[in-house]
């Protein structure tokens, strides 16, 4: 399993379970990912790939193009964890492949939340029929689990309903993230690599810092989480935004003028 060194801990902790050996590569690095398959695939029957397809800390997303070109050199499997990408990037909001019009099957698996833009509980993952045939009898974390409630998927059912009979909320929060970004440029706040996404980190470096603007913040009704070690390193935590298609610009301009 060759993952991006970036990639959520819930990856992390799935690759030590699955007991294979597991290698990283430097963030959306495809170049560093097709040299360690070159030189570690022949040994191995099988390997996985798994990225992201908006990076939970950071906001960027990979230039997934390159990647599926590289694992069909090797005969290696995709993964793509959408948590924060599906509703919200792709003209309609079907996530990262849309986003770069990729042919859904060029992925061997696409993982997400409900929990994230759908507002519900729970998650998913989309594969060929007989990978997710295999998974149904041999994955034990769903083996011994119980399906999530009617009501929340209800929910999810109804949210997915509506990212595809209403597009224009997906490119009105992608329009909200940019205006976001460009405003915290503007005021010489630090965003990090962040594009495309709505997740946009404001880079503050120190956690006690970081801590005591949440806190500020929230007392002036703008709820915005901090974000330290381990999560990332510890001289880079921040604050972590989060734009939805329910903000306005004025909110926007006003937490941003807050922060400053």
């Amino acid at each position: 399993m060759v993952h991006d060194a970036w990639i959520h801990d819930s990856t992390v902790r799935g690759c030590i379970l699955s007991g294979a050996r597991r290698r990283s590569f430097p963030h959306n690095d495809w170049a560093a990912l097709d040299r360690i398959l070159t030189g570690a695939r022949a040994s191995h029957r099988r390997a996985l790939v798994v990225i992201e397809g908006a990076y939970s800390q950071d906001g960027d997303i990979p230039d997934l193009p390159r990647f599926i070109e590289v694992k069909k050199r090797h005969g290696a499997m995709l993964m793509i964890d959408e948590a924060h990408s599906i509703g919200v990037l792709g003209r309609t909001g079907r996530g990262v492949g849309e986003h770069y019009g990729t042919d859904p099957a060029d992925v061997d698996l696409w993982m997400g939340t409900l929990s994230k833009a759908l507002g519900s509980l729970g998650g998913y993952i989309a594969a060929r029929r007989p990978i997710i045939e295999y998974l149904k009898f041999t994955a034990p974390l769903h083996i011994f689990s119980t399906g999530i409630s009617p009501a929340n998927a209800a929910a999810a059912l109804e949210a997915l309903r509506v990212v595809q009979d209403e597009p224009e909320r997906v490119a009105r929060v992608q329009e909200l993230a940019e205006f976001f970004r460009a405003g915290a440029r503007a005021r010489g706040l630090d965003v990090g690599v962040s594009r495309l996404s709505a997740v946009i980190p404001v880079i503050t470096g120190d956690w006690e810092k970081t801590m005591a603007l949440s806190n500020s913040l929230l007392e002036r009704g703008v709820n915005v989480m901090p974000i330290g070690y381990p999560a990332v390193p510890r001289d880079q935590c921040r604050l972590r935004f989060f734009i939805n298609a329910d903000h306005s610009e004025a909110d926007l301009e006003h937490s941003l003028d807050l922060l400053v």
